[in-house]
């Protein structure tokens, strides 16, 4: 049975944008995947980066240095 888990969602205003953190994270040993945008959130482009609550600030900070802008983010129930 699938259940709703709290994650850490982050929209993105282009595709390349989610695909650029997707890299970063994965070169970063920052887990998780891109997800389509949960239907609380509108963004751009349709995917979302989801993440574990935890790792929320090591996420910006990866963002700031790679000059990834989100488009929004928010902690949102994801069915998994």
């Amino acid at each position: 049975m699938r259940k709703r888990i709290d994650k850490f969602v982050i929209a993105f205003h282009t595709t390349a944008d989610a695909m650029k953190l997707e890299t970063v994270c994965k070169q970063n040993g920052v887990g998780e995947r891109l997800i389509p945008v949960p239907r609380e959130i509108s963004a751009g482009c349709g995917m979302a980066w989801c993440a574990d609550p935890a790792d929320e600030e090591k996420l910006y900070e990866l963002m700031d240095k790679s000059g990834i802008e989100p488009q929004e983010t928010r902690i949102c129930s994801i069915l998994v």
